[in-house]
């Protein structure tokens, strides 16, 4: 059905298609509606506000996320800790990030979203503000590791799942490349300014700069972030206003059904397919490229604020490029495209090291927008297929399949970082990682389009 502009921005009950087009496209509503039916009236669907809402807290939150590649070199200088001490407090960071995101994905069902992101948001700020008095490297662990790992895990892209889970039926693969690109660039384009005011004020200053940051997204997230459309009185965006959605079922505790859907999707194999492709994603990104490209590039005699505009510019081209992948997933067959994303960026991490230079030049400039385009785009093809496979589920199990994203950027964060101080310089691990991510993409080939259903007893508990 061809559809107006006009027709795209209404209310519910102008909306005739409530389907996505395309391999992908979800089979069922299954968001629960308790309220009164849609409310009349208003031209922009509320959906899409909390949408923005949820783009500034995924922006905020990854600001402290810019911090850690920055201030590698200063943490050395200052204190004498090695790559490898550092880079180990990163990778706690980041483990915790993925395994806080199944739990943390649980808790908002069970307290609503904007309690567990208001708490989120407040733990961040802590943990960053805290390292402005820290002595040691149990500290750096504590505060970078610990306080933010668990604050941005209770915000991770299993928070985007949720949201487009509850707010949209239609757009949904759009909707999820925009969020994930607000958190992925985020971080990203972050990245100048905190090495400005490391350079002009050192790395204190930067990090309260972050906590504030973080912190300054709270009254928002009070304010305007609700948890279902049916608190206000409307249907998810997209809905057919003449199908009521059924009551939303009663749910176990977090722990419990964390686990259960754990315990359930490990049964089968796309669960361990997409576990496998998503923990190269990681180790790919922001294992290696978003923790080791600025002392990468400043070994070869760049500056500190060149490489991190450089990873700036990564960001900026991973929102289109991000937001363009959501596209083609409502239109085409997601394992293909993540075969694609994995093929091409495997290619360009084998000839980074040859690119590396004490000036920016072609060839690396042509990199950085090449890598930036195809950064975080596995994200919405792979929240695709868990909604494929694992139904009313997807949110927990994609939680658990972002759980192995992070656990493969810790390693390879610290490895990295390991293998820095073994050879004195990071070919070994640029190599590695492309040869990870053409595993990748067969991987991704191989997942099955058949769903798998969750055993309802297991994830119950």
């Amino acid at each position: 059905m061809t559809r107006s502009t006009s027709d795209s921005i209404r209310e519910p009950d102008a909306i005739h298609d409530p389907g996505t087009t395309g391999a992908n496209a979800p089979e069922e509503t299954i968001l629960p509606q308790t309220g009164p039916g849609p409310r009349r009236g208003g031209r922009i669907h509320r959906a899409w506000w909390i949408a923005a809402v949820a783009f500034l807290t995924l922006v905020g939150a990854a600001a402290f996320r810019a911090v850690p590649s920055v201030l590698i070199d200063p943490l050395h200088a200052e204190f004498g800790w090695s790559h490898a001490t550092i880079s180990a407090a990163v990778s706690v960071n980041m483990a915790l990030y993925g395994l806080t995101s199944p739990f943390a994905a649980a808790l908002m069902d069970r307290f609503g979203i904007r309690k567990v992101v208001t708490a989120a948001l407040v733990l961040v700020s802590a943990g960053s503000g805290l390292t402005v008095f820290m002595t040691a490297s149990w500290q750096l662990m504590l505060c970078w590791g610990v306080l933010v790992g668990l604050g941005t895990g209770s915000m991770a892209l299993a928070f985007v799942g949720t949201i487009t889970g509850r707010w949209f039926v239609h757009r949904r693969g759009l909707v999820s490349g925009i969020l994930t690109a607000g958190g992925a660039a985020g971080q990203l384009v972050f990245l100048p300014l905190v090495s400005t005011v490391v350079n002009a004020h050192g790395w204190r200053t930067a990090a309260l700069m972050v906590a504030l940051a973080a912190l300054a997204v709270v009254p928002l997230v009070v304010w305007l972030l609700r948890d279902n459309p049916q608190d206000l009185g409307l249907q998810p965006y997209g809905a057919d206003p003449a199908e009521p959605v059924p009551a939303p079922p009663r749910r176990p505790g977090a722990a419990r059904r964390a686990l259960g859907a754990l315990f359930s999707a490990a049964r089968t194999k796309p669960f361990w397919l997409l576990a496998g492709t998503f923990a190269i994603c990681g180790a790919s990104t922001n294992g290696l490229v978003g923790t080791h490209f600025v002392p990468a590039a400043h070994d070869h005699g760049m500056p500190t604020t060149a490489a991190a505009s450089l990873l700036a510019v990564i960001g900026v081209f991973d929102i289109a490029g991000t937001i363009a992948s959501g596209w083609f997933t409502d239109r085409f067959d997601a394992r293909r495209l993540l075969a694609v994303y994995y093929g091409l960026r495997g290619l360009s991490l084998i000839f980074l090291p040859m690119l590396f230079a004490a000036t920016v030049h072609p060839p690396m400039l042509f990199f950085i927008v090449f890598y930036g385009l195809d950064w975080v785009a596995t994200v919405p093809p792979t929240l695709a297929l868990c909604r494929e496979h694992y139904g009313d589920e997807a949110p927990v199990v994609f939680g658990w399949v972002l759980a192995s994203h992070q656990v493969g950027a810790a390693f390879v964060a610290f490895l990295a970082g390991l293998v820095r101080d073994t050879f004195g310089s990071y070919d070994l691990a640029w190599y590695t990682s492309g040869a990870l991510c053409a595993v990748a993409a067969l991987m991704a080939l191989v997942i099955r389009r058949k769903r798998a259903r969750l055993n309802p007893a297991l994830v119950a508990g």
